[in-house]
């Protein structure tokens, strides 16, 4: 595994001076900002922020972050609203929950515009019939592994009421106990699924080839600050989208970082779990509105209006400014 290099990295970050746009930073002297960002579970989806740390992206911003497990995406999108993170790593599916419940909550970007879950079924379960009536093992109630089921037993011609939803927390702890025969099936994304593969469990919906147009790994943020942390939150995207550059042009490195912030020791899990990254990251953070509306068709019964959910305002302004122009020709794509 490489060495951090502090001269490399600042390189690897280095505002082009020519670019005016990309922002002023802090004045000599003045402490970083710091942010508290949470994830549902370290995953691939998570490297575009991995990379941006660990390379002085944020740092270059003014930036300090910190990235905490929550254990579970709808658990964290509460925690963001409450006011005790910052920044959460989820699906669009958890701000529709929390935003029905009373929050004022909005997806800002997105890490991932398509479903990337396999349904895993436990030992002696193979058909609809072994599942009917089974418990399913999601992260938490309205996250994405919550609302894909509905999808997955639909491909065994069964219906959400044939199954029992439980909340059993992240992937590894899904994995055990879906092993266990704890629970009957559950959905896993990378780099876990990789590894269940590599144990022999039992695939019994693969949703990731259909590429289902999805806001699965989205950037959400309160809603207040989109006009009252204008700065700040620009200055995270920028250093978010910068690290998703230096993810998708540099695979030696960002393999380096998914090893250790992921902790994968075989080989070719990582390469598995980078490819899978790479096939499927958009690039410069853009929202999926099609994702977005397959998501709302999950949940009837309140408002089906995207822009109740999400807000691409900051993103469009990156783009108008020319920081998707600029990442482009900096890294030569």
């Amino acid at each position: 595994m490489q060495t951090r290099n502090p001269q490399r990295a600042a390189h690897a970050c280095a505002v082009v001076l020519a670019l005016a746009f990309l922002g002023a930073r802090p004045a000599a002297g003045q402490e970083p900002i710091e942010l508290k960002l949470g994830i549902s579970d370290p995953v691939n989806t998570v490297l575009a922020w991995y990379m941006a740390h660990d390379a002085g992206c944020y740092a270059a911003q003014g930036l300090k972050v910190d990235i905490v497990n929550m254990h579970g995406g709808s658990r964290g999108a509460a925690e963001l609203q409450a006011g005790r993170l910052d920044v959460m790593h989820v699906g669009l599916s958890s701000v529709i929950r929390v935003n029905r419940a009373g929050g004022d909550i909005r997806t800002i970007g997105s890490l991932s515009n398509v479903i990337r879950f396999t349904f895993f079924g436990a030992p002696g379960v193979k058909t609809a019939a072994d599942l009917k009536g089974g418990i399913v093992g999601v992260s938490s109630f309205g996250s994405e592994s919550d609302s894909t089921v509905t999808l997955a037993v639909q491909r065994l011609a069964l219906a959400r009421d044939d199954v029992t939803v439980k909340e059993y927390g992240g992937g590894m702890r899904r994995l055990e106990a879906l092993k266990s025969g704890e629970i009957k099936a559950t959905a896993i994304n990378e780099p876990i699924a990789s590894l269940a593969r590599s144990q022999g469990v039992n695939v019994l919906v693969d949703l990731v080839p259909e590429q289902i147009p999805w806001v699965f790994s989205s950037i959400v943020v309160r809603r207040g600050d989109i006009a009252g942390r204008r700065d700040v939150l620009m200055r995270f995207l920028k250093g978010t989208i910068e690290g998703n550059y230096l993810a998708l042009t540099d695979e030696t490195r960002a393999k380096d970082v998914l090893a250790k912030e992921l902790k994968i020791a075989d080989p070719k899990i990582l390469d598995i779990a980078y490819s899978d990254f790479k096939a499927q990251s958009p690039i410069n953070i853009e929202i999926s509105r099609q994702g977005a509306e397959n998501i709302l068709a999950q949940f009837p019964g309140g408002s089906q209006k995207p822009e109740d959910y999400l807000d691409s305002s900051l993103i469009d302004a990156l783009r108008t400014e020319g920081y998707f122009a600029a990442m482009a020709q900096k890294y030569k794509r």
